[in-house]
């Protein structure tokens, strides 16, 4: 970040699209959009030339989509929040697997848009529990049966029951913050369980993590809807 702004690249090959979020963003002091781009290797190009902080990549594009986009830009130190209506499953699953910080439906709410460039743009990744619902519910992930809220034993470390706490919370798309003030603990203390569950699950952000809750039914996919809803 330059003085404090955050510098945001935005790429989606629809001009009102590109033109509303550029409009919201630009009403706050911290955050500038150096540069918009219309598809992939509009933005590859860009995104080498002019550095940003964040990009927020639409994933289906002509000349060249958000995945590949992506994937030429593994090496960028830029963070990519991904852009979707997730009208394809396999889309998704593949920004998720070339690193995507997150994902952010295009109707999402104004503050929720610049709440989510601040966060990934200090580290952390974004994904709200209705996206998160979705992108399981394509992923045909089973939940078991009965089994909800259970905490893996196969792990090498296990998490403490803290930190399984901590886990649920952020599967349920809760920020760093908002798991403070729910649990009354302090930010740094937060920080430090996080930084533990992602290390005891081998994940490597919180996409991955909510992924792993999910799987070891650690949270349902009801509780991520009601939590959504």
């Amino acid at each position: 970040m330059a003085d404090g702004v955050v510098l945001v690249g935005l790429v989606d090959d629809q001009r009102l699209v590109r033109a509303g979020f550029a409009m919201v963003l630009a009403s706050q002091p911290d955050i500038e959009v150096l540069w918009e781009a219309a598809d992939g290797a509009e933005a590859v190009e860009k995104a080498q030339t002019k550095a940003v902080d964040v990009i927020l990549m639409d994933i289906q594009m002509p000349v060249m989509n958000g995945i590949e986009a992506m994937k030429s830009l593994r090496e960028n130190p830029a963070r990519i929040v991904a852009l979707t209506t997730f009208d394809s499953h396999n889309y998704v699953i593949g920004a998720l697997e070339q690193g995507a910080s997150g994902f952010l439906l295009k109707d999402t709410e104004p503050e929720a848009l610049i709440d989510a460039v601040r966060t990934v743009a200090e580290g952390e990744s974004v994904i709200s529990p209705k996206a998160t619902s979705t992108l399981l519910k394509h992923m045909r992930l089973v939940e078991p049966a009965g089994e909800s809220h259970r905490i893996p034993t196969n792990l090498i470390d296990p998490l403490t029951p803290r930190e399984e706490e901590i886990l649920v919370l952020m599967a349920k798309g809760l920020s760093n913050t908002e798991i403070a003030e729910v649990l009354f603990i302090s930010m740094p203390t937060v920080k430090t369980h996080v930084g533990k569950v992602l290390a005891k699950t081998a994940s490597r952000d919180r996409v991955q993590a909510v992924l792993f809750a999910f799987r070891h039914g650690l949270v349902t996919q009801a509780e991520l809807l009601a939590e959504s809803s």
